[in-house]
């Protein structure tokens, strides 16, 4: 059997990762990767951690605690700009997982399939991380940097996800196509931030995700959309070719051409969230 640590002090934590450990937080993704067999890993359990939890408003825009859940985000009075990732939330397993599963987690799980990246990458998020030479802050577009990959050392822990205030008044949504409605893994999915002044869009933060090893943000699309009004042909800005960056593989849930024609699909029914 492995050691189990579950510390009540950050500092603690960070002492602990002087040898290799498998960090748990919410455990959605630990337990079942481990059905059937026992557990000899060295397990070291953060969800104690007074300071990783809450989500909260800063001076510069606003913190998610590495051991918030999902229902926790559901439930946090938020600005529109979060309604995208709390639609994402609400995509993320049953009530249970919801209530257990970290934002955090899903991120350091770095599936292509993970629900809380492409809105967190439409928010411009930044991963903010401590080891015992002390922090540094990662956008999350060089956090997660494979399929299963992030850039966290190996004496590091995610602490927060930090997300700033834009400019201007700002709105976000979510959308998934899956097998069936619910409790299902993403065959594509697409978040969008859109900044607005004047009726027009002056900002735009468009991500796809479960269509690459790593959710891609469509720089090309964003440039399109700036400047446009919105009304109803907000949607029509969206051509294939702003696909460009996506690489979608075929697998059970879906080929790879599917997925492109499913992304543009997704990408203007996400743009018509958005108009009056």
């Amino acid at each position: 059997m492995g050691t189990y640590l579950r510390p009540d002090r950050l500092e603690e934590a960070l002492a602990a990762l002087a040898r290799p450990m498998t960090v748990l937080a919410g455990g959605t993704d630990f337990y079942p990767a481990r059905v059937g067999r026992a557990i000899n890993e060295d397990v070291l359990d953060i969800s104690n951690i007074a300071s990783l939890r809450g989500i909260g408003a800063t001076t510069r825009g606003w913190r998610i605690g590495a051991t918030a859940t999902w229902s926790e985000l559901i439930a946090a009075d938020l600005p529109p700009l979060f309604d995208g990732l709390k639609q994402a939330a609400r995509e993320v397993g049953g009530r249970q997982i919801q209530n257990t599963g970290t934002i955090a987690g899903n991120l350091c799980n770095a599936s292509p399939a993970a629900d809380g990246v492409p809105p967190l990458l439409a928010l411009d998020a930044q991963v903010q991380l401590l080891g015992r030479t002390g922090p540094r802050a990662l956008p999350l577009s060089a956090f997660i940097i494979g399929n299963r990959r992030t850039a966290l050392a190996p004496d590091e822990l995610v602490v927060a996800i930090d997300i700033p205030r834009p400019a201007h008044a700002a709105r976000s949504a979510f959308l998934k196509l899956g097998a069936r409605r619910y409790l299902v893994i993403s065959i594509a999915m697409a978040a969008a931030t859109l900044e607005i002044d004047g009726g027009r869009v002056v900002s735009a933060r468009v991500a796809v995700g479960a269509c690459s090893a790593v959710a891609q943000r469509l720089a090309a699309l964003e440039a399109a959309l700036v400047g446009a009004p919105l009304d109803a042909g907000l949607p029509q800005h969206v051509s294939a070719a702003h696909l460009a960056p996506l690489t979608p593989i075929d697998d059970v849930r879906g080929s790879a051409a599917y997925r492109q024609d499913a992304a543009v699909t997704l990408l203007r029914r996400l743009l018509a969230e958005f108009v009056p």
